[in-house]
């Protein structure tokens, strides 16, 4: 099994703790749990090796084991690491109520998301009872998306030097998700230039067929972009027209009101990430 993960791999990595890394990847992929076997097999290491990881990581409460069928669950400690990194976290606290109402006010779907390992994250989802039409999102808090196809992802990438995004190209590339994902570099460069003009960014079926979103930039006192808020939904509520007429203003008003809540002042200096 190879991780999968945008940074390249360090000359001093741990080998342990890669195995651990993989070990609780793999164990969380699914809701049946793994047997020493399966992981044996899909990490093509030795049960035994697999045993020990397995033991320490039991203790410290990192994964348990069913008594029983003898499977192994991600363990309950890493609920509290999730909440540990929630409090740190303090822009979520601040973008929540904002969100939740930019969300009833659209009746669309909205999301809160960071910029990791040049993919965006989704650190808070607010759904509501969605309009006839109206398509469920598939997206979850913890899941990622690329960055290049989002529309969150594009209006970060915006804040970027020109050197940052280089780099972004030349690790990630622009791979095709639909028939309207931007692929040529050229294209991509001058429309993040328009994206950072504009404020706002839109992701018209880039990313998944018959979704179009809608987001911007939030920024920390400091006015480094820390994270972006969004609202999706289907192409047949979200048209372009309501984008355009209605949900920029929202996106672009909620962004700047969560902004000034952590005290960015427009125009500050500093929006250019390296």
């Amino acid at each position: 099994m190879e991780r999968k993960t945008a940074q390249s791999k360090p000359n001093n990595l741990v080998q342990t703790i890669e195995r651990v890394s993989l070990i609780l990847e793999m164990v969380g992929q699914t809701s049946q749990g793994m047997s020493i076997r399966d992981l044996s097999a899909g990490l093509n290491l030795p049960k035994g090796t697999i045993h020990r990881i397995l033991s320490s990581l039991s203790y410290f409460g990192y994964i348990r084991q069913d008594p029983e069928t003898k499977i192994y669950f991600l363990g309950l400690k890493l609920m509290d690491l999730n909440a540990q990194l929630s409090n740190q976290l303090d822009f979520r606290k601040v973008a929540e109520p904002i969100l939740r109402d930019l969300a009833e006010r659209t009746k669309q779907t909205a999301h809160l998301v960071i910029y990791d390992r040049e993919e965006v994250v989704y650190v808070e989802k607010i759904e509501t009872q969605q309009p006839a039409g109206g398509l469920k999102m598939a997206s979850r808090v913890g899941s990622r998306n690329p960055a290049h196809s989002s529309a969150v992802g594009k209006v970060l990438l915006s804040c970027f030097s020109e050197e940052a995004v280089e780099n972004f190209l030349q690790k990630k590339g622009l791979p095709r998700r639909t028939a309207n994902t931007i692929i040529d570099p050229d294209a991509f460069r001058e429309h993040l230039k328009i994206v950072r003009s504009q404020g706002y960014a839109m992701d018209d079926e880039e990313n998944e067929k018959g979704i179009r979103c809608v987001g911007a930039p939030i920024f920390d006192g400091k006015g480094r972009p820390v994270a972006a808020i969004s609202v999706s939904g289907s192409v047949f509520q979200m048209t372009k027209k309501a984008v355009h007429d209605v949900m920029k203003g929202e996106i672009m008003a909620a962004a700047a009101e969560i902004s000034r809540r952590l005290g960015f002042q427009d125009g500050e200096s500093g929006r250019e990430r390296g």
